[in-house]
């Protein structure tokens, strides 16, 4: 399977466009199969030789200790293998076809409360090159509610300073316009300032303090760094601050569609998760509606 797999990162790179963090994560998900089906023999399989049982036996023993979302992001992986497989003629009738992901739990999407965030971005410093930079990093995702790996792969020529907006390329280098507030927009002007200073200004518009590129891994120890610091009781993620920036949107009225075309949602289902509200705000609708809450 060794050359198989590699073969299908290769797809996935070029022509799925699939981002760093996906390529990684099939690739040791599929790795983990094939150590699975090699078992005690510690020799090779061949993928013609694979049976639904043994995914079916696979699958359940990740259950035992992964969340049901990661074993269907592994199922997801395994069926995109040998899906890929079939079409290139490898074997005639693909085993995972009858492969089933487990049902996933319904879990709401952790977010700060509006004042918690006002206070950890009204925290961060600024003045220097490096401090603007941080602060830049999350103005940028609290405003326009991007993944992590899309602010990581913003250029300048993405933003749009004069309209407040962001070109975004998202999941499989689908592409979307984002509004972008003044004051993130004001953020990355001053950052810009301090990088030009240092004669840095590159392309990428989050770099490090050699010039090159930020890896999602270090923006999201940027972001869980300042948020400890800031003493917000929630271990807040990147991904916290998307979550964040629509359930807000959400609860001053903003339209569910128009949210889903800002997050770069394909399917309305996966925005409707933001339709949770928090305990404060549904005490307030209550209190100002109901004729006997008073």
């Amino acid at each position: 399977m060794i050359d198989e797999i590699e073969l299908y990162m290769r797809h996935l790179r070029a022509e799925r466009h699939a981002s760093p963090h996906t390529l990684r994560s099939y690739r040791s998900d599929l790795d983990q199969l094939r150590t699975f089906l090699c078992g005690a023999k510690r020799r090779d399989v061949a993928v013609g030789r694979v049976s639904i049982d043994e995914l079916r036996a696979y699958a359940s023993t990740k259950l035992r200790t992964s969340r049901r979302s990661t074993v269907s992001r592994k199922v997801s992986a395994i069926r995109g293998f040998f899906s890929f497989l079939l079409a290139r003629g490898a074997f005639r009738r693909d085993p995972s076809a009858e492969l089933v992901a487990p049902k996933a739990e319904k879990r709401l999407p952790v977010f700060l409360p509006i004042d918690v965030t006002e206070r950890l971005l009204n925290g961060m410093p600024q003045g220097e090159a490096w401090a603007d930079r941080d602060r830049a990093i999350l103005e940028t995702l609290y405003s326009s509610g991007l993944r992590v790996s899309e602010l990581a792969l913003l250029d300048w020529e993405h933003v749009d300073l004069e309209n407040e907006c962001v070109r975004v390329f998202g999941k499989g280098r689908k592409e979307r316009i984002v509004p972008i507030g003044e004051v993130a927009l004001d953020s990355l002007r001053a950052y810009r300032q301090g990088l030009a200073a240092l004669g840095l200004e590159r392309a990428a518009v989050f770099v490090n303090r050699r010039g090159g590129r930020l890896t999602t891994r270090s923006v999201a120890r940027f972001v869980e760094r300042y948020v400890r610091r800031s003493g917000t009781p929630v271990p807040a993620s990147p991904h916290a601050l998307r979550h964040s920036f629509a359930t807000h949107l959400l609860n001053q009225g903003a339209d569910l569609r128009a949210i889903q075309e800002m997050l770069g949602h394909a399917s309305l289902s996966t925005t409707q998760r933001y339709t949770h509200v928090n305990l404060d705000h549904l005490m307030k609708a209550y209190d100002d509606a109901h004729p006997r809450a008073k």
